[in-house]
């Protein structure tokens, strides 16, 4: 599996990301398909994502309780029945939209429409957010949230730059069905104050751990500073794996520990 169209082999593939988590003390890991790939033959090459996703999954389920699909704003309406065959054949617990790379805004007409359908199936969405990108721009989940008060939302890069990093405490406290990832994070102290103004139930970890046929590393590894910091181990345990498990609606082992 490969986000450039290259050919990689997925079992290989497992076997470098699983060994990859493990050097990081990660015994279980949400996957998210990638949003790298070419695109010429529309929806066609939009479900081949998906499918590849789901059947990643099923290599190892230990290891990858979850998987998060994609479908494309500019597919239209064969979005929204690619949203119910992620569903109800696929299995996917989330869609991801990172609309920097779809050719769209975050708040456009059809991101919309497709939130809207994710809610009736009950799929989490994961909203793409950097920084620099006004097409994913924070302020934009900020008002989608407020458009969807009652479906959950996780974003992803929201702490990508210093400046949106200090806006991210703001729409938490508006948005209380939001919770933040720490990928691309440069240090654990801004996202600890967005804990200490909302609460920890509004953190999950994100290793921001690309396919190793990328080559792009994670910019910042952030477990060991949250296993550092003063915050309590029920705490801990949330963030790095209590808060995707229940918001995903997954199972949380009993022995599990920060």
């Amino acid at each position: 599996m490969s986000s450039r169209g290259d050919t990689v082999d997925m079992d290989d593939d497992v076997a470098a990301r699983g060994a990859m988590l493990a050097a990081r003390g990660v015994d279980q890991a949400v996957v998210i398909a990638s949003h790298d790939y070419l695109r010429p033959d529309g929806i066609a090459d939009n479900r081949k994502v998906n499918d590849d996703i789901a059947a990643y999954r099923r290599r190892r389920p230990d290891l990858f309780p979850a998987a998060i699909g994609i479908v494309e704003p500019l597919n239209g309406p064969l979005g929204l029945h690619e949203l119910d065959r992620c569903k109800d054949e696929l299995g996917l617990h989330g869609i991801s939209f990172h609309t920097r790379l779809q050719g769209v805004s975050l708040d456009s007409r059809w991101v919309r429409r497709y939130l809207h359908r994710m809610g009736e199936l009950g799929l989490v969405p994961f909203l793409h957010s950097i920084g620099e990108s006004s097409a994913e721009a924070l302020w934009k989940i900020d008002v989608l949230a407020g458009d969807f008060p009652d479906l959950p939302m996780i974003v992803l890069d929201a702490f990508s730059t210093f400046e949106q990093s200090l806006f991210a405490p703001h729409v938490a406290e508006r948005r209380p069905q939001l919770v933040f990832d720490t990928a691309l994070a440069h240090g654990f102290s801004l996202i600890q104050n967005l804990i200490t103004r909302c609460g920890a139930d509004r953190v999950m970890y994100g290793s921001d751990l690309h396919s190793s046929a990328s080559g792009i590393p994670a910019v910042t590894e952030l477990s060991g500073e949250i296993l550092a910091s003063s915050l309590s181990d029920a705490d801990k345990s949330a963030v790095l794996g209590g808060n995707a498990a229940r918001v995903l609606g997954l199972p949380r082992s009993a022995d599990s520990k920060p």
